[in-house]
């Protein structure tokens, strides 16, 4: 029983820290564009690396 009053007030703690990064990231925008890095993958940038040139130039 004396646990519980150690163990609850951890959980209160951690539900409002869990709270506050959640507004946090909806303040910041940060679920603003959720489709671009799913999209990111399936197409390839044109660095100009002069790593990259080389090899193209062979």
């Amino acid at each position: 029983m004396s646990s519980l009053y150690i163990l609850i007030p951890i959980a209160i703690a951690l539900v409002c820290v869990a709270v506050a990064v959640f507004l946090w990231a909806v303040r910041t925008e940060q679920f603003e564009d959720l489709d671009r890095q799913g999209y990111s993958i399936l197409f390839d940038e044109d660095k100009n690396d002069s790593s990259t040139a080389k090899t193209k130039e062979q």
